[in-house]
């Protein structure tokens, strides 16, 4: 599971003017777009490291494993830290490939479950996303709160992973999967509120950038990792 860069975000209070609605409508078309290429860059980044031998062999067979597992970690850390002093360029090079390492991470699920099974539960997550995405765009309620709660779920879940890697317990690997699913919905309505809120019509062309490609990098994760939780609750092994 991959850590979510939580960037400090502008809070804005009360409703959205009319005159900047369109300006709004369009930021987070952007953020979607975003969102969605780098989900099938990653998508078949993985279904071609998974169904060619020699790189499926290299990718979790070699000392490069450790890139692929621990490169996208690596990338959202260093994008958190360096954020304000990087290049529009830079970040969306980064974003990129990221995306590319995260595809590669994920050709294991190829290689785990049934096609079937993965295409099953992609859609159930597809539909999810876009549930409770459109709630978090379009909901009055403040969901400031929500959000605090799901980021310490988040950080609990990661903590409770470690040390199940040690344990090996299938209940607790069963309880994190189902408390995960809840915590990653909550954080597609609170990130999609987020970023909406934080949309500035009069902000300079690369600092929208900006808050365009962290939107998209903070959804897609949260989409990765709520498929993920839902994939081992109900996908089907090889």
């Amino acid at each position: 599971m991959t850590q979510r860069n939580n960037d400090p975000v502008i809070q804005r209070s009360g409703s959205i003017p009319v005159d900047i609605d369109a300006g709004l409508r369009r930021y987070m078309i952007r953020i979607y777009n975003y969102m969605t290429a780098a989900l099938v860059v990653s998508g078949l980044v993985a279904f071609f490291v998974a169904t060619t031998p020699d790189l499926t062999e290299a990718v979790f067979n070699t000392p490069l494993k450790w890139v692929v597992m621990l490169g996208p970690l690596g990338m959202v850390l260093l994008i958190s830290f360096k954020l304000q002093s990087m290049s529009l360029p830079t970040l969306q090079t980064m974003f990129w490939g990221f995306s590319v390492l995260m595809g590669a991470s994920l050709a294991s699920i190829f290689l785990m479950y049934q096609g079937e099974s993965i295409a099953r539960v992609f859609f159930v997550t597809a539909g999810t996303f876009a549930t409770m995405s459109i709630y978090g765009y379009t909901t009055q309620k403040d969901l400031t709160k929500l959000g605090s709660l799901c980021i310490m779920g988040l950080i609990g879940i990661i903590l409770a992973s470690i040390v199940n890697i040690f344990v090996g317990s299938s209940a607790m690997q069963f309880a994190i999967s189902v408390i995960g699913v809840l915590v990653f919905v909550g954080l597609i309505a609170y990130d999609t509120q987020k970023f909406k809120n934080i949309y500035l019509e009069s902000d300079s062309h690369e600092t929208m950038g900006k808050k365009v490609i962290m939107g998209a990098l903070n959804l897609y994760l949260d989409f990765i990792n709520l498929f993920i939780m839902l994939l081992r609750l109900f996908g089907e092994r090889r």
